[in-house]
């Protein structure tokens, strides 16, 4: 960031970070102080400055310490003193073991949250380390947790790093109270609680919190309390951890869920519903306070590389229905779509156009998912009694409406915007979502229209999508579509490329090692994409985190809503294996490739990857199919 894109906005137009910003604002108090384990971005992408801004909006002071450091004499932690009300602690934007370790739990380099992107500069598990710190040096002033590491570990959970079953954040971290999901609304009813005068330990029924309170107040199972099995039980039995994930996932998907309770010890955690989804009145009222929309000015012009990536690209909305196994879109942000009015998104473009950098183009109008705005049930009464986790999976449900007309409209007024040369999507788009038969011509054409659109007038070159798997019974335990599906749209893609005369590509994005794949699997999807002549780039393994199907099964070995059992690739050598197959084009990997098809064989497969590849007997393979 170069010092000429915030000199013309006031030094106090940011939340305070440090004591001398706050004396600059007259303050004698703060109500509120946000430990962030990111740096401190005034953006709307960035939660530190979404709940500041929030709560800020609602007259509250307050002052935000990003990437605090733990290491030496806690200055940090010191510098603001004691808030009036509450310490927030959040390890940021990415769960903080994500942003640290690879697949294969090795270090990673970089941290994209990150001023020059240096790594280092959060602990491993900041929620706990934060809070630990804040209560032994505040043991009086409550202490909140929030952001998507906390909200995802909410109940017992597998943890992959230290490969092992923990119990609930709250046994782990010295926090009073856990907001999980978007906060806003909570955070704001819990200020005003505070600032009344009642105690954080009066709050045990507040939406989309998480509190732990003595066993004994743990009500008998019923319709609106949801019992688990304990911690204990599920360090004994790793069915009893596959069942509770399950009810979990159901309640956080339901319109009006359960109250959820799992003992832990003489103690129980308690984790109140889920709010409603936003209405558009209130996500519009969250993306238009008054953020610069900058890094704040202590970085000196250091890029952030997570905010470079984002800062000419605005949110349509939140929420995601699509269900994918390995996601935790939905546990965070829940299933059902919260959008924003096109007046919003319209004033946020403008603003984007304002910035002394931007030159013209839009690099993402999307979402979780690019393509569900103001998507959802026909009959809202369907969707208040539904607990399907997702909406498109094993089919597009009879009640949703996937026009896409609305969408369409979004695009077209920005791009009709002075200023603006072309939008693009950057999000990945489900395909299966707008070619899924409505029921309804006028939205099918609508649908044909969009995939037209997106492809001649919305792609930077490359178009992401994720089919990620060619094996369709891997695909069932991913909550994914056919990879059938992959070939009809690309046939659109194609067509619309050689309509236009246009020269862009289809970028798939493939995951080795998800629970149910293996080896064979692998191969076959390496020989299924050289047959499309793709080489490999957008791929990962399959890691691990908290609060997804494919974790639970993962570390059980059992399907949550089958009870089956199900093959895992668990072992790093079984791992590497499979992931191999997305180089088969790399001579570093060809010889390990035909041996290990030759262990399963799997002559045909060798073939298609190496056409002209002969054994030591100098016999050609394929003659020997």
């Amino acid at each position: 960031m170069r010092k000429e894109k915030t000199e013309y906005i006031s030094r106090n137009s940011w939340l305070p970070t440090s004591a001398k910003e706050v004396e600059e604002l007259g303050w004698d108090y703060i109500d509120v102080i946000l430990f962030s384990g990111d740096a401190y971005v005034d953006h709307p992408s960035f939660a530190a400055a979404v709940i500041g801004r929030t709560l800020q909006a609602h007259g509250y002071r307050v002052a935000i310490v990003p990437q605090p450091n733990w290491r030496d004499d806690l200055r940090d932690f010191k510098k603001l003193g004691k808030p009036r009300l509450f310490f927030g602690v959040s390890a940021g934007a990415m769960d903080s073991m994500v942003n640290h370790y690879t697949a294969a739990r090795r270090r990673r380099s970089n941290d994209a949250y990150t001023p020059g992107g240096k790594f280092g500069m959060r602990p491993d598990y900041p929620t706990i380390v934060y809070s630990e710190i804040l209560k032994k040096l505040y043991p009086d002033v409550p202490v909140i947790a929030g952001g998507i590491e906390a909200s995802l570990r909410r109940v017992s959970h597998y943890d992959y790093w230290q490969d092992r079953l923990r119990p609930s954040i709250m046994l782990d971290a010295p926090v009073d109270m856990v907001i999980y999901g978007m906060g806003e609304k909570t955070v704001v009813e819990i200020a005003d609680a505070l600032a009344s005068g009642r105690s954080i330990e009066s709050m045990t029924d507040v939406m989309q919190t998480v509190v732990m309170l003595p066993k004994a107040t743990t009500p008998k199972a019923d319709p609106d309390n949801v019992i688990l099995a304990s911690y204990e039980e599920c360090l004994r039995d790793k069915r009893k951890q596959s069942g509770n994930f399950k009810h979990v996932e159901q309640q956080s998907n339901r319109m009006h869920g359960a109250t959820i309770w799992q003992p832990h010890g003489d103690r129980v955690v308690k984790i109140n519903p889920m709010l409603p989804p936003m209405t558009t009145g209130e996500i519009d009222a969250a993306f238009d306070l008054p953020y610069t929309r900058l890094p704040h000015p202590r970085y000196k012009g250091k890029e952030i590389p997570a905010w470079e990536m984002i800062k000419h690209s605005v949110n349509l909305h939140r929420g995601c229905f699509g269900g994918c196994s390995f996601c935790t879109i939905s546990a965070h942000q829940g299933k059902f779509i919260a959008s924003r009015s096109k007046e919003s998104i319209l004033k946020e473009v403008k603003a984007v156009i304002a910035m002394p950098d931007f030159k013209g183009y839009i690099s993402d109008l999307g979402g979780p998912s690019a393509n569900m705005y103001r998507m959802g049930g026909k009959d809202k009464s369907v969707c208040e009694k539904c607990m399907r986790p997702s909406c498109l999976h094993p089919k597009p449900c009879a009640n949703l409406d996937n026009d896409h007309g609305p969408l369409l409209d979004i695009y077209h007024a920005v791009d009709s915007l002075p200023g603006i040369k072309k939008s693009f999507i950057g999000s990945g788009v489900r395909y299966d979502l707008s070619m899924a038969p409505s029921g309804d011509s006028r939205v099918d054409a609508v649908n044909r229209k969009y995939n037209e659109e997106l492809i001649k007038n919305h792609v930077s070159g490359r178009l992401k999508v994720a089919p990620e798997h060619t094996c369709d019974k891997v695909l069932e335990i991913m909550r994914k579509p056919s990879f059938s599906m992959f070939y009809d749209f690309k046939k659109i893609f194609d067509r619309v490329n050689r309509q236009y005369d246009l020269r862009q590509q289809i970028i798939p994005y493939f995951i080795s090692s998800h629970p149910g794949c293996r080896e064979m699997d692998m191969a076959e999807l390496a020989a299924e994409t050289k047959t499309l002549n793709m080489h490999l780039e957008q791929v990962q393994d399959f890691t691990p985190t908290p609060m997804t199907v494919s974790t639970e099964i993962y570390y059980s070995g059992i399907h949550p809503y089958t009870g089956e059992k199900v093959y895992c690739a668990v072992r790093p050598e079984e791992k590497l294996a499979q992931r191999k197959y997305f180089f088969w084009y790399d001579k570093t990997y060809r010889d390990d490739i035909v041996k290990s098809l030759q262990k399963m064989h799997r002559p045909d497969i060798i073939h298609k990857l190496y056409p002209a590849y002969r054994d030591p007997r100098g016999h050609n393979k394929k003659d020997r199919r």
